[in-house]
C-alpha cells in the first residue's frame, strides 16, 4: 500500500473515532466511508468476496439479534413474575 493511502486511511479512521466519541454520526459515516473506499481501492477482490457473502452475514446477524431479543424478553418476564422482593433481598442481604 502506498504511503499516501496509509495516511488517508489512518486519518479517516482517527477522525471517525473522534466523531464517534463526540456523537457526530454524519462525520463518522463520511470518514468511515472514505477509509473503506481507500481499502476497497487497494483490495478490490476481497471486497467483491465480502459483497457476495453479504446476504449470508445479514441472515446470521438477524438470527443472532432474534435470539438475544428472546432472551431479554424471558429475563424481563422472570423479573416481573418475581416482583421486587428478590431485588430487595440482593440489596439488603
Amino acid at each position: 500500500m502506498e504511503n499516501w493511502k496509509r495516511a488517508v486511511l489512518a486519518g479517516s479512521a482517527g477522525l471517525a473515532a473522534v466523531f464517534l466519541l463526540k456523537g457526530n454520526r454524519t462525520g463518522t459515516l463520511i470518514c468511515g466511508g472514505v477509509g473503506l473506499a481507500v481499502l476497497a481501492s487497494e483490495y478490490p477482490e476481497k471486497f467483491a468476496e465480502i459483497r457476495s457473502k453479504l446476504p449470508d452475514y445479514v441472515e446470521r446477524g438477524s438470527t443472532f439479534l432474534e435470539v438475544v431479543s428472546r432472551v431479554g424478553e424471558r429475563l424481563a418476564d422472570v423479573a416481573e413474575s418475581r416482583g421486587s422482593a428478590w431485588v430487595e433481598a440482593l440489596m439488603h442481604g
